[in-house]
């Protein structure tokens, strides 16, 4: 059974939809509180959706300089699985763990919808356990969620495939349509979508597991080496 912590900022709200949803597909889930200086015996680690301290300066800048960041850190330096979901990806960019920073969404509308995807990479700790091309359907929940980069980095993301997810019909502006993307190692994984919420078709979808599934088989297969 994999281990997953789920960190928890001041302003984190989805942390206990995640632990829900990890425990639903038979994982270990336990919340790991920001101001903790380790991580514990955990296979995997899930930087959960909210306004983290407020999203004050902006959106995850406070966040990564939290005591847990450097265990984090340290954890995906090894090849472990992390995965930033909206404000977790937010943190993730501002840790310099993921390129790119996502900016207000074009209109600055805030968007609070399900939307389409298509998996445009399966080598992820996030897509590992999906079928390229596949189309799932998740909710977004963000005000900051239109993904940006430099033109050098975009190219560097297409050549290497670490886009990993892209919106069928942009709702934000990201750049390249993109939803998710991966660090070099393939092991960190930031989206803006939330896989957590779409873990039943009684509330609309269950592609979440999907994804979720991956994170999962991923830790499995770092544990099994």
């Amino acid at each position: 059974m994999s281990r997953v912590g789920v960190v928890v900022f001041p302003g984190s709200n989805c942390e206990h939809d995640v632990v829900e949803a990890l425990e639903g597909l038979g994982a270990e889930a336990e919340l790991v509180w920001h101001g903790a200086t380790a991580l514990g015996d955990v296979d995997a680690v899930v930087l959960p959706g909210g306004f983290a301290h407020g999203d004050y300066l902006r959106p995850g800048a406070i966040a990564r300089f939290s005591q847990i960041m450097s265990a984090v850190t340290e954890f995906a330096a090894a090849g472990g699985p992390v995965v930033g979901i909206c404000n977790g990806f937010q943190v993730l960019t501002e840790a310099g763990l993921l390129p790119g920073a996502l900016q207000k969404n074009s209109g600055a509308k805030f968007l609070c919808s399900p939307v389409d995807l298509v998996v445009a990479s399966t080598e992820s700790a996030l897509t590992c356990a999906t079928t390229l091309g596949e189309i799932l359907r998740l909710p977004i929940n963000h005000f900051e969620g239109n993904y940006t980069c430099s033109a050098e980095t975009l190219r560097e993301l297409q050549d290497q495939d670490r886009v990993v997810l892209r919106y069928v019909r942009n709702p934000n502006g990201s750049m390249d349509d993109i939803a998710g993307v991966c660090s070099a190692g393939r092991n960190v994984v930031g989206l803006m979508p939330h896989p957590e919420r779409a873990c039943d078709p009684l509330l609309g979808s269950a592609d979440g597991r999907r994804l979720l599934g991956s994170l999962l088989k991923a830790a499995g297969d770092r544990v099994r080496l």
